[in-house]
């Protein structure tokens, strides 16, 4: 399970080192090969493999005209890359997506459950005093036991 937040930094030639905690589990449990994109280009999401073939899988079971998945998969593809965490734990985050979310120097690696997000550190501060957590968002939560 991909859990907290770690402080990290893209280095100069655009790639992400890895939080070591996130790093071991994502190797252990999936392996080195990554998708990373983005929805809106705001910040990165960094899917192990499997998990973005699971998602593919559920895309290719939708109608192939459905203007939501079609408007979904322009925005995946246009921010997205395979990537591969080389032997240092590092990760290229693809040229667009870094310029989109201005990714660079320190950011934020968050776990996800099953993915990161990596976001610029004072976007993802002003992101949070936009977008409160609210008494809808937690009884939204508790329909599902949370």
């Amino acid at each position: 399970m991909l859990r907290g937040n770690a402080p990290a930094r893209i280095d100069e030639k655009g790639r992400l080192k890895v939080p070591n905690a996130f790093r071991s589990l994502v190797e252990s449990k999936y392996g080195r090969e990554l998708f990373i994109t983005s929805h809106n280009g705001d910040y990165a999401r960094i899917y192990p493999m499997p998990v973005w073939l699971e998602i593919e899988q559920r895309l290719a079971a939708m109608p192939a005209a459905h203007p939501s998945r079609a408007r979904f998969l322009e925005r995946i593809s246009y921010f997205g890359a395979q990537g591969e965490l080389d032997a240092q734990g590092r990760v290229l985050i693809p040229y667009r997506l870094r310029e989109s979310a201005t990714m660079n120097g320190d950011v934020d690696v968050l776990g996800q459950v099953n993915y990161l997000d990596v976001w610029n550190h004072d976007r993802f501060l002003s992101k949070l005093q936009r977008e409160p957590f609210t008494d809808d968002d937690a009884r939204a939560l508790s329909e599902f036991g949370i």
